[in-house]
């Protein structure tokens, strides 16, 4: 390849990169392998002809899709492995990410938990459809299926989700308020507090990868959540902090033990009360919550 078509290569995959970024990303829930499928995906963009690609972008997320795919297989394998429940990676993003309801809603911790319910192709495809709007003759080149096997696959997929997913958009104003109350009782011990704005369904994920202490499977219920919660704070002896922030494009908060990075705690808030509490404490996540990470769905 000429230091022009290099050049070209390069220039166009920079241009794409946060896309594409963001769609191995919504694919694996793990930045640290995203990055890795960016990687290969540049060793096989670099070897491509530019002048026989009639659509960069949708030749770029083609590559992606695919090697997000083969690494989704290797996944699988390592969480059936991993000690206790698996979360998400948490990713610190813009203030304004939250104001962007399309991009909030598709890299939410609780959407992303309700992704991983799928098979790593109805995943591929109804992120491709979904967040993407990439259209069928695209996504059955990437998928290797036919367009009429990734409508099925689609609609399928789309109907798991929406059983699954929340039932209304909340605003980020509403999330905070109730990240606000939930962080002031949880600071000061106070259980009635807690209890005032868990939901009584509220389920609680703790991630502690068998590096960091955490519980083994989701705490269901206020009555069992709220306990939990503050027995924790009371064998920190006063030393846990949250400090609000903005993690996968919602308000969440950045919890501190001691003045040290403890975790980070996502929410997920329907009617004014916490519905779901996602606490990653397992330090190998945590890497990307401390400098911003560029999302885009464009």
């Amino acid at each position: 390849m000429s230091q022009d078509s290099t050049d070209a290569a390069t220039d166009t995959f920079v241009a794409y990169r946060n896309l594409l970024f963001t769609v191995a990303y919504e694919m694996l829930g793990s930045a640290a392998d995203a990055e890795d499928v960016l990687q290969e995906t540049w060793l096989r963009w670099a070897d491509v002809d530019l002048d026989q690609v009639r659509d960069q972008r949708a030749y770029l997320v083609r590559i992606t899709t695919r090697q997000a795919l083969n690494r989704l297989r290797t996944l699988k394998r390592r969480k059936e492995a991993y000690v206790g429940p698996w979360l998400p990676e948490p990713l610190l993003t813009a203030p304004d990410v939250a104001d962007d309801v399309e991009l909030a809603e598709s890299v939410s911790m609780a959407l992303m938990l309700v992704l991983e319910t799928l098979s790593p192709t109805e995943r591929a495809v109804f992120v491709l459809r979904e967040a993407f709007d990439v259209g069928y003759d695209e996504i059955a080149a990437a998928v290797d299926k036919s367009p009429d096997a990734v409508r099925q696959i689609a609609h399928r997929a789309r109907r798991h989700v929406d059983a699954r997913r929340p039932r209304e958009v909340v605003s980020p104003s509403e999330t905070r308020a109730a990240l606000e109350s939930f962080q002031h009782a949880l600071e000061s011990g106070d259980l009635q507090g807690l209890l005032g704005v868990l939901a009584p369904e509220v389920v609680m994920v703790n991630d502690g990868g068998g590096v960091k202490q955490a519980a083994l499977r989701p705490i269901s219920g206020a009555g069992k959540v709220g306990p939990f919660l503050i027995g924790g704070t009371g064998k920190a002896d006063g030393g846990l902090t949250g400090h609000p922030t903005v993690i996968n494009g919602s308000p969440a908060l950045l919890v501190r033990l001691h003045g040290g990075l403890d975790g980070i705690m996502a929410v997920r808030v329907e009617n004014a009360r916490i519905t779901g509490l996602y606490y990653v404490r397992n330090p190998d996540k945590l890497t990307r919550v401390d400098s911003e990470t560029r999302l885009t769905l464009r």
